[in-house]
């Protein structure tokens, strides 16, 4: 598994849900007038879909923002490092085990499941992609289409899901797509792309460059440029693709410069994209897609 998000990149997230839950007095008038402020209650945390398991390690941390008295404890045989990321097809399959006031449970249950939920379905959806193209060599990617707010954990996700992580922002990759490409407008856009990627190697060297085509002509003037790391096939057909891997492979760039495949892929059409020998395809839909796998918190009294 990779290592959980920093908390900073998610604790406003968390703070953000509960004063949306809440409101501006934190108050949760349905337990204040329904249950005593000494009650104590434990709550199961239980899968109850098929799919993978993803976003446990959050739940503590909300737990601490609605409540330092309540403790996540491990139901025995169920470790975390064993169950996060894990796929079950059993229902009814218990994760965590949650005890403290029953008031500050019943407030944090909701926004906990919310996470859970979501990066579970996240994680569900990316494996189902993953197990589409096993040996055929080509990686899934994610993609910048995320929820708000939510960018680190639903990139999590999908690593937890099986996929490679694409680049996390606008700061951490140069990626000259369709838009750039109209502003570099004439004939001369070819030379104004290498202008540019020479200006981002010089800038930061280690920082990753990819360049956006939906031609093979254009295909043809990128890998005709030094400093090009990626090249992004953007809605192209199965076999257009295949066209462009043999004109890769047939030049100076093979083995340097990878084919990534882009734009409207499904369950049902990315294997066949795989087999055109693409290094990566790129996924939205794993995270802008994808459904919320079925959670849920069996509360009970101490």
């Amino acid at each position: 598994m990779p290592p959980f998000p920093p908390l900073d990149s998610f604790k406003d997230l968390i703070q953000l849900a509960k004063l949306e839950d809440l409101g501006p007095d934190g108050d949760d008038c349905t337990s204040r007038l329904a249950v005593g402020e000494d009650v104590i209650g434990v709550g199961t945390l239980l899968q109850k879909q098929t799919g993978v398991v993803c976003g446990l390690p959050i739940v503590e941390h909300v737990c601490r923002v609605y409540d330092e008295r309540l403790r996540v404890e491990m139901i025995p045989g169920f470790h975390m490092e064993i169950i996060e990321g894990r796929f079950s097809d059993m229902k009814q399959t218990p994760l965590l085990r949650l005890r403290g006031p029953m008031r500050s449970l019943l407030a944090a249950e909701r926004v906990l499941l919310n996470f859970v939920q979501r990066m579970s379905g996240v994680a569900t959806l990316t494996a189902k992609f993953v197990r589409r193209i096993e040996g055929t060599g080509a990686v899934l990617v994610d993609t910048r289409k995320t929820m708000p707010g939510f960018r680190s954990l639903d990139k999590y996700a999908t690593l937890a899901g099986g996929a490679a992580g694409h680049r996390c922002g606008l700061f951490d990759m140069l990626l000259l797509k369709d838009n750039h490409l109209a502003a570099l407008a004439g004939r001369e856009w070819a030379a104004g792309v290498a202008r540019v990627i020479r200006q981002s190697k010089l800038e930061a060297p280690a920082r990753p460059t990819m360049v956006e085509v939906d031609t093979l002509d254009q295909l043809r003037q990128v890998l005709s440029i030094d400093g090009i790391d990626f090249v992004l096939l953007d809605n192209m057909d199965c076999p257009t693709m295949t066209q462009a891997v043999q004109l890769r492979d047939s030049g100076a760039k093979k083995g340097t410069v990878k084919l990534e495949a882009s734009g409207g892929v499904t369950l049902e059409t990315i294997r066949s994209i795989a087999l055109t020998g693409v290094d990566r395809i790129s996924v939205g839909a794993i995270t802008h897609s994808a459904t919320a796998l079925d959670i849920g918190l069996d509360v009970e009294l101490q």
